[in-house]
């Protein structure tokens, strides 16, 4: 995926999210409730959003580590072979 193709999908991504948050903003304020309920949801909507990005973010990273683990794994096995042909050639 090239860098244009990249940036158009963040940038309809983020546009969704952002159209989400909105209609749920909407949707808390005209909401028939105390103020303070509003508030709660407000925090939860927050907190699962902090913990939504967290586990993105872990899940990135994990597959980053493995990924670099499969290439390191990689070199390992080339360099076992390159010193087992070389000696008995």
């Amino acid at each position: 995926m090239n860098n244009s193709n990249s940036s158009i999908y963040i940038m309809f991504n983020a546009v969704g999210v952002a159209t989400a948050y909105g209609m749920l903003a909407l949707s808390v304020w005209l909401a028939p409730v105390d103020i303070s309920t509003k508030g709660y949801w407000g925090m939860g909507i927050f907190l699962l959003t902090l913990s939504l990005v967290n586990f993105v973010k872990y899940r990135l990273e994990d597959r980053m580590q493995q990924e670099r683990i499969f290439k390191l794994e990689a070199a390992k096995n080339e360099k076992i072979i390159q010193d087992y042909i070389a000696p008995n050639a």
